[in-house]
């Protein structure tokens, strides 16, 4: 069972149930307007979908102690349970730079291990401050073909204004970074050193400027695939 958590006398971070069904629609315009201002993509959801997800103890919801809506968070699996992927993370405008978001992410990932213990976990993500709490909870970047097979997974990447990205390099390369958080690894008495994030965020920051000009300098008509995959080999 988990147990609701309260943050900072100001929040309270639990699985979502039937109580909060009325914010589904809340929930979605949020998250597409979210995309929408930094200019990437989410997996467009449904009101019904979350509804869907909230019904079977897949989502992380934060409130504030009156009643307001604070944030979300939902799990979905791939390939029959080898794959959950913490998704559709979102906060209020209002409650964001609070830490909020590192505790719904917390919460998520602690539903994931209890529901799919052998699972991996995995993620796709163009933000820093979410690359640093997957870090935190040892999630290691890793390459696209690392994550499900799946075309459905993908799908779910259809409505990013950078899609095309994925598939002219079929799915080799995208502005995202895959990461994954492996049960297998951690059970081991010696364990690797975790990835550094604060220390290496320079390198990932000027690793995302390459790919951008790489990425994106051409119409997909004039690009060359293979000139794309050997720019890209000479700045790993």
């Amino acid at each position: 069972m988990i147990t609701p958590e309260i943050v900072n006398d100001k929040y309270i971070v639990q699985v979502a149930n039937e109580n909060h069904l009325r914010l589904a629609e809340t929930i979605c315009r949020e998250m597409e307007e979210s995309a929408k201002a930094r200019g990437t993509g989410i997996a467009k959801r449904s009101p019904i979908y979350v509804m869907e997800k909230m019904l079977e103890g897949k989502a992380i919801i934060a409130m504030t102690l009156s009643g307001e809506w604070v944030g979300f968070c939902y799990i979905e699996t791939w390939e029959h349970g080898k794959f959950v992927a913490n998704s559709g993370l979102i906060v209020h405008p209002d409650h964001r730079k609070s830490g909020i978001a590192t505790r719904i992410k917390a919460k998520a990932f602690e539903l994931s291990r209890t529901m799919f213990p052998e699972a991996k976990i995995i993620g796709i993500t163009t933000s820093l401050a979410v690359m640093k709490i997957n870090s935190d909870l040892g999630y290691q970047p890793v390459t696209l073909s690392e994550l499900p097979g799946d075309d459905a997974f993908w799908k779910g990447c259809s409505s990013c204004t950078n899609f095309d990205v994925l598939t002219r390099t079929n799915r080799k390369h995208c502005l995202c970074t895959g990461m994954l958080y492996d049960p297998e690894e951690h059970k081991q008495e010696k364990k690797a050193e975790k990835w550094n994030f604060l220390k290496e965020s320079s390198l990932y920051e000027r690793w995302m400027r390459i790919k951008k000009r790489i990425l994106l300098r051409l119409k997909p008509a004039d690009r060359s695939r293979n000139r794309v995959e050997r720019e890209l080999e000479t700045v790993h």
